[in-house]
């Protein structure tokens, strides 16, 4: 006799039930807790990362975050209506930029601005390694800024020019006191991602050099890792980062089923 279809989608989640938690149960099962729970939560290793581990990592990485995509909005903005531009060559320079900083890895950029930029046109950046680390996170995130203001700018009704135009505004106020603020209303969930991305590639600011004051959420638990030879830090901080990231997501989440509802 043949099942009905409710109870065969009934019968099909309780299959499916069934194997997710037996998989989780094989990995908690396969697990050497002996020698997992001392290596990776030690308390007593933990406690030694408070306070600092806030007061100066987390503190750091949410600072640069707020600092680099700061320069990399304002960029942004320039690049996406150079590219949006009816002159040839401001297209041709903003194309070329965004293309080079979304292909390049931002740690050989940020290489590059610490001790590439130096050495051929004898300039350092202003504030040292810090400065160095956080200009090519700003050059990396304008690209990719500048991309997503341009798609928020082309998704805005060409309507609302028509009519902004047609109560005599002029091509650039039009741009800012109506086409900016529209788009940028569209491009929040995605704006909100490059901001969760831009947060974990703080994490590549060491690479330009690191003092003690501006040790990240990742440098410092990684030298807390090899001093005490224990992997504990790294799931402090990697708690840390999701403390700060899962809100952010969430943010994003209930922005886009809203701005669906309202369309």
């Amino acid at each position: 006799m043949a099942l009905k279809r409710t109870t065969r989608a009934r019968l099909y989640r309780l299959v499916m039930y069934v194997i997710f938690f037996a998989a989780i149960a094989g990995i908690a099962l396969s697990i050497n807790w002996g020698k997992a729970i001392p290596q990776f939560f030690n308390l007593e290793v933990a406690a030694k990362l408070f306070p600092g581990i806030i007061t100066v990592g987390l503190r750091n990485t949410i600072l640069f975050t707020i600092i680099a995509f700061t320069g990399g909005l304002l960029l942004g903005i320039l690049f996406a209506l150079m590219k949006l531009s009816s002159i040839g060559l401001f297209r041709w320079f903003a194309t070329a930029w965004i293309e080079l900083f979304r292909g390049l890895p931002a740690l050989l950029t940020i290489f590059s601005v610490a001790f590439i930029v130096p050495v051929v046109f004898g300039w350092k950046v202003p504030g040292g390694p810090v400065g160095a680390g956080l200009l090519g996170l700003m050059l990396v995130a304008s690209a990719y800024i500048a991309e997503v203001i341009r798609a928020g700018i082309q998704a805005v009704p060409k309507g609302q020019t028509e009519a902004a135009r047609s109560l005599g505004m002029s091509p650039l106020k039009t741009m800012f006191w109506i086409i900016l603020p529209q788009g940028f209303r569209i491009i929040i969930p995605p704006m909100t991602n490059e901001l969760v991305l831009l947060l974990k590639d703080t994490s590549l600011v060491f690479i330009a050099g690191t003092f003690i004051w501006s040790k990240e959420l990742t440098t410092l638990v990684r030298d807390a890792n090899t001093a005490n030879a224990n992997a504990t830090p790294l799931i402090v901080g990697a708690l840390l980062y999701l403390v700060v990231t899962i809100p952010l997501t969430r943010y994003t989440a209930w922005l886009e089923r809203r701005l669906a509802r309202e369309r």
